[in-house]
């Protein structure tokens, strides 16, 4: 649910039609989902799994994680990514200058009365994840 509403509450300059109609938020994550599965299948081992909330819960433990995954070293500046003064061209180009922060987490629960229709196009993707197979 928060990583849909997430999409749906964020005005994208272009080529994101879907998200501004929480039904269509709603129907892309199941499709998601399932691409998610195909790769699994098609590449087993291969592809990482992170999961937002333990993220954001525990940033170094997540990010060591990916980076053994891929073969990488941790540095310490991974988790000081705030400090890169890179250009950012996304709209997480306000977040990526600040630590994690867990607040975003649960958002969308102040708006739940008003989220019917992602709910029902989420179907039983809310109460699969973050434990389905695939996803």
């Amino acid at each position: 649910m928060g990583c849909c509403f997430s999409a749906f509450k964020q005005h994208f300059a272009a080529g994101q039609p879907f998200s501004y109609s929480l039904t269509d938020v709603g129907r892309l994550l199941p499709r998601l989902r399932g691409a998610d599965g195909a790769f699994r299948r098609a590449l087993p081992g291969r592809v990482h799994r992170v999961i937002y909330e333990e993220l954001v819960a525990d940033p170094e433990t997540g990010v060591r994680r990916l980076l053994d995954h891929c073969g990488l070293p941790f540095e310490d500046a991974c988790l000081r990514f705030y400090e890169n003064g890179r250009a950012v061209r996304t709209a997480s180009s306000e977040q990526v200058r600040q630590p994690i922060f867990t607040d975003a987490t649960d958002h969308w629960r102040h708006f739940e009365p008003w989220l019917g229709p992602l709910a029902d196009s989420l179907g039983d993707v809310v109460e699969a994840y973050p434990q389905a197979p695939g996803f």
